[in-house]
């Protein structure tokens, strides 16, 4: 194995539940659906605008959107690096391996993760809002392959959505199937595969 390709959200980044209230988890449990309203998917993908999302997730969830605006950029602001994740990472980057990120992100929320210190380490990033599509469409896979010149016989994927990795697997990449409720045994399963 020579390149690892991270997924963002809940793998490498996720929001500190113990400090957030039932209320802000109620308001965005619908980002654990499988699939995601469209809405957000077309956030996601770039097609759609942050004011629309705003629009669109205050007519879903009946609510002013102020509220709503108040709550995505609370989200944003709340995204944390998962410690054992970042371990990972570094001690990978300083083994030899290739580090690369497929994420479905909108603009909004990938700004502010490449600002993070654990976001030096990727050699690529193939993210969705800047491609205009999502995983797991079969298309955005090909960009990354293609992109930079992977061998996908000699590169994992690392995602914690089940149909992502799936779809990786369909294109000859290895599958890791991340564990978001439990990052320290999901790095620690990685660290025994990969160091």
């Amino acid at each position: 194995m020579k390149n690892i390709v991270f997924d963002l959200g809940r793998v490498v980044f996720a929001q500190n539940p113990n400090k957030s209230s039932e209320e802000f988890k109620r308001f965005f449990s619908y980002v654990a659906q499988s699939p995601m309203p469209q809405f957000w998917v077309d956030y996601d993908m770039g097609v759609s605008s942050f004011d629309k999302v705003i629009s669109d997730l205050s007519a879903f969830r009946g609510v002013e959107e102020e509220y709503t605006r108040s709550m995505i950029l609370a989200s944003i602001s709340r995204q944390e690096t998962i410690a054992p994740t970042a371990a990972l990472i570094r001690d990978l980057k300083a083994a030899g391996y290739k580090l690369y990120v497929l994420s479905n992100m909108s603009r909004e929320f990938i700004n502010y993760l490449r600002q993070q210190p654990v976001y030096e380490n990727f050699d690529g990033e193939v993210v969705s809002c800047e491609e205009g599509v999502v995983k797991p469409m079969r298309q955005i896979y090909d960009i990354l392959i293609e992109r930079y010149g992977l061998d996908v016989s000699q590169t994992m994927f690392i995602d914690d959505r089940i149909e992502n990795v799936e779809v990786a697997e369909k294109c000859g990449i290895t599958p890791f199937h991340f564990n978001r409720d439990d990052a320290e045994s999901s790095c620690a399963k990685l660290r025994e595969i990969l160091l």
